[in-house]
Parts: C-alpha cells; sequence; structure tokens
C-alpha cells in the first residue's frame, strides 16, 4: 500500500523523480569519493606515519570519514531504491516490481550495476566497518594509555582488502549504472539478445563477482601479504588497474553476448 502510494506520488511529480535521481548522484559521488580517499590518499599516507602520530589520525581522521562514508552508501542505496519506484514501465508499473523492464537491456544493464553496489554495500557495513571499529578502538586506547589490541593488525588487514576490492568493483558498476542510459539500451543487439542470452551472462557475472569476493574475504588464499591471490589488493594501482579491466571485460560480455 505505502510503496504503490509512493509509486503514484514519483509517477505524477517529475520534479521528485528528478530530485530522486539528484539525491543518488550527491550521496553516490560522497560514498565512491570517501573510498578513493581511502585506498589512494589515507592508506598509502598512514603507512609513512610514526604509530603514535597514526593512532591520532585514525581517532580524529579516519573515525570521522568512515561515519561519512558508511551513510553515504546507505543513502545511495536508499536513493537508488527510489529511482526505481518513481520510473514506470509502459504499464505504469515501477520499474522495481516490473518483470518486463527486468528482462529489458536496460534492466539487465542496471541490475549488474546494482550487483556490484549491494556487493559493495555489504562489504562497507559487513566487513569494513565492522573491523574498523576494532582499528578505532585499538589507537583510542592506546592514546590514552592502554595495551595495544593483538587482534586490531587482522581487522585491519580484512577491512583493506574489503576496501581494495570495492574499489575494484567501483569501474563494472559505474559503467552500467552510467552505460544504461547511454549505451547499453541503444545497443544494436540488445533488445533481442538480452532475453535469449540473459541466463548465461548472469552465470559468469555472479561466477566472476563470487571469485573475487571470497577472495577478498581470505577463503580462498589466505589473508597474507604477499600471497598471489592478493597481489591485486597490495596497492592502489593494481586495484586501479583491475578495475578497468574487468569494466573492459563486462564491455566485452555485453558485445559478445547481446
Amino acid at each position: 500500500m505505502v510503496l504503490h502510494l509512493a509509486v503514484n506520488i514519483f509517477d505524477r511529480n517529475p520534479g521528485l523523480q528528478f530530485l530522486a535521481r539528484w539525491a543518488h548522484v550527491v550521496v553516490g559521488v560522497c560514498w565512491i569519493g570517501l573510498l578513493f580517499y581511502f585506498n589512494f590518499v589515507q592508506v598509502p599516507s598512514f603507512a609513512k606515519f610514526e604509530a603514535a602520530t597514526r593512532n591520532e589520525a585514525i581517532d580524529k581522521l579516519a573515525s570521522r570519514a568512515l561515519w561519512w562514508f558508511r551513510w553515504a552508501a546507505v543513502f545511495t542505496v536508499v536513493t537508488g531504491l527510489l529511482i526505481l519506484l518513481a520510473e514506470t514501465d509502459v504499464k505504469g508499473n515501477a520499474d522495481l516490481f516490473s518483470s518486463t523492464y527486468w528482462k529489458s537491456a536496460g534492466g539487465t544493464s542496471i541490475a549488474t550495476g546494482i550487483l556490484f553496489a549491494i556487493v559493495m554495500f555489504l562489504n562497507v557495513w559487513g566487513v569494513i566497518w565492522r573491523n574498523q571499529k576494532v582499528v578505532i578502538a585499538n589507537a583510542r586506547n592506546v592514546i590514552s594509555g592502554g595495551q595495544a589490541d593483538p587482534a586490531a593488525a587482522d581487522a585491519g588487514r580484512r577491512a583493506a582488502l574489503a576496501s581494495r576490492l570495492n574499489t575494484i568493483f567501483t569501474f563494472p558498476m559505474l559503467l552500467f549504472m552510467v552505460g544504461t542510459g547511454n549505451f547499453f539500451t541503444n545497443y544494436s543487439h540488445a533488445a533481442n539478445g538480452a532475453l535469449n542470452h540473459k541466463p548465461i551472462y548472469w552465470i559468469i557475472t555472479v561466477v566472476i563477482v563470487a571469485l573475487f569476493e571470497v577472495n577478498a574475504l581470505g577463503i580462498i588464499g589466505g589473508r597474507a601479504v604477499g600471497n598471489i591471490t592478493n597481489w591485486i589488493f597490495e596497492d592502489h594501482w593494481r586495484a586501479i588497474g583491475t578495475g578497468v579491466v574487468l569494466a573492459g571485460v563486462w564491455y566485452a560480455l555485453w558485445q559478445i553476448i547481446f
């Protein structure tokens, strides 16, 4: 009932549709901007700090940045859902509940971007923030004169691997988020190909995403520095390169399958 009312309100007010999309971009920029800040600026810089300076920075800088980071992720997901409620198919059904839309080229494209975004969101709250709380608590305890928590190093490593994976996934995620309205829905073969070939496309997509995720969680090769399975996570330049390659892989999949 509430969702139906929301659809009617948005459908009758193009201004609200635009507002939802605008808000999605704003909070998305905040989320991904802070993700890039952590990986491209903070982590390399903190590695050069003395332990006492690093603990102060974790307490006063990283903790504040993480607050904006994790809540920007929440509102990015929420505003994304509002867009899907605001946009309707030819029958007037919200795209979020439209089987016709999800079977279309546009639906397939945006669903791929959503898959990446949801995995990234779960990494933020289920891995990065959960472990960064341990790191922050340890820094504050040491600053106040207490003993260092021996679990803090492993917690920091877990968070770092998940953060690097999110950096990697950002590139294919944005490929589909931006490409839905600018390429994939206009691709000459997409309209006929999406329905016929979607199962194999989704099998390949889910398998690749799952392999990267379990690798970042340390399930495949562990979390130790130097493990060959962690090579792509050990430097932000490697993460950037891997993300660009993955974006190319999905672009090629779309060309080949659709």
